[in-house]
């Protein structure tokens, strides 16, 4: 269960508010979050493991507290970037999955062995001695989510996974997400992605704004968006 206890965050160069304080209790098996560039759903998908850390409040997953215990709860979560290339760091395939296995397999031949099976689970086998620079923006992303779950973490969250991928690996990366048997909570601007989780919630301005049904969130943040079109002055 992750728990947003009054958390707020704040700028820590400029002073600005980027998340008003927010208590938001978040325990469905999928989520999405959407919201403007800039509207502060990033950072609140940041707070949940400790890449950004509240101003006040708190967070806790499973009871952990971000800041006290953030080594443990990144244990727990995996994070996903928008750009692969955030998190992928050795050179090839094999090599940046392998890294990830380092703390639960001990034996190297073991751990090699165990990297080849998960680059074939996600089709990526014939590419294990291939450098990630080569790799296709889908393989790369396909590699990094690949190097998440080889931590095996009870949650994953995703900011906006697919934004940078075409249509083919849009779908394929996320129908992956979608079949993990895992908490997946997705940053997302693909709002028919949005619209398959469990609950929504839309956050504008630093502030969580709407928060339930996914199909009404949609509309909510539709009607939101088409709101402050109109209302900017023609140029």
């Amino acid at each position: 269960m992750i728990e947003f206890l009054d958390a707020e965050f704040t700028a820590p160069d400029s002073g600005a508010r980027i998340l008003e304080p927010t208590t938001l209790t978040l325990d469905e098996r999928r989520i999405s979050i959407i919201g403007a560039n800039g509207s502060g759903k990033s950072t609140l998908a940041r707070m949940i493991n400790g890449l950004a850390t509240p101003t006040s409040g708190s967070v806790r997953v499973d009871g952990m507290d971000t800041v006290k215990q953030g080594a443990k709860v990144r244990r727990v979560v995996g994070f996903l970037f928008t750009e692969p290339s955030s998190q992928l760091i050795m050179p090839t395939a094999i090599e940046d999955i392998t890294l990830s296995l380092r703390r639960s397999i001990k034996d190297r031949t073991e751990r090699e062995a165990a990297a080849m099976q998960i680059l074939g689970d996600i089709g990526l086998a014939d590419k294990a001695d291939v450098s990630v620079n080569a790799l296709s923006g889908g393989q790369r992303q396909m590699l990094a989510l690949a190097g998440v779950l080889a931590i095996t973490p009870r949650i994953i969250v995703a900011d906006e996974p697919t934004t940078l991928l075409d249509l083919r690996w849009r779908a394929h990366v996320g129908a992956l997400l979608r079949s993990l048997p895992l908490q997946v909570i997705e940053i997302t601007h693909d709002l028919e992605a949005a619209a398959r989780a469990q609950r929504t919630i839309v956050v504008d301005h630093g502030a969580v704004v709407f928060d339930g049904d996914p199909a009404e969130a949609v509309e909510y943040y539709r009607a939101l968006m088409l709101d402050r079109a109109v209302g900017e002055p023609a140029t």
